[in-house]
């Protein structure tokens, strides 16, 4: 039963700051979370897609 609950609040922990994370990268206006060149990439100002 312990088992259980820790670990629903574990996985609850992982989401949130998963999602905490996407958030705030959207909002930074990172389109392309995650890619190492998000913030340079020469596809943002044409509207491109990011996949290299």
């Amino acid at each position: 039963m312990i088992a259980t609950v820790l670990g629903i609040a574990a996985l609850a922990l992982i989401l949130f700051f998963a999602g905490r994370y996407i958030y705030k990268e959207k909002k930074k206006g990172n389109h392309c979370i995650g890619c190492p060149y998000a913030d340079s990439c020469p596809k943002h100002g044409y509207g491109g897609n990011c996949k290299q």
